[in-house]
């Protein structure tokens, strides 16, 4: 993907977030590519749970709306949407701060369903969670 083409689509996607749930979990799309979109996210006191680590819900929020946003992209939005139908999200380590990144990449994309696996890592690259995300593909009326 080309450069200018690349940043402009990130901008795109982070200004859709705007006034959403990611804008409130600070979620930023950060790279994109023919196969992957990534976003990350500050582990911070707004996502912990009650005992100072990042929060699963936080973190199945992130990969929903990374492996989401890759959805789309791969549908004419202007004829076609997508939905979630099922997200499964293993947690596999604890974080109480620094900043995670979500990466999706397909699975499965079929006419009208697709399967996503997100793979959230934190700063070293360490497996923080794993995800799979169901989509459907849905004709707009």
């Amino acid at each position: 993907m080309d450069p200018a083409a690349r940043e402009s689509l990130l901008e795109r996607l982070n200004d859709s977030s705007r006034g959403t749930l990611m804008e409130a979990l600070e979620i930023r799309y950060s790279d994109v590519g023919d196969e992957y979109l990534e976003a990350t996210m500050p582990v911070n006191a707004r996502v912990h749970q009650p005992m100072g680590l990042l929060h699963g819900g936080a973190t199945a929020a992130l990969a929903e709306s990374v492996g989401s946003a890759a959805s789309a992209l791969r549908v004419d939005i202007q004829t076609q949407s997508v939905v979630g139908t099922a997200l499964a999200v293993n947690h596999l380590r604890g974080m109480r701060e620094g900043m995670v990144t979500a990466r999706a990449e397909p699975v499965h994309l079929g006419r009208t369903t697709q399967l996503w696996s997100i793979r959230v890592v934190d700063e070293s690259g360490r497996l923080v969670a794993d995800a799979r995300l169901n989509m459907m593909v849905l004709d707009k009326r």
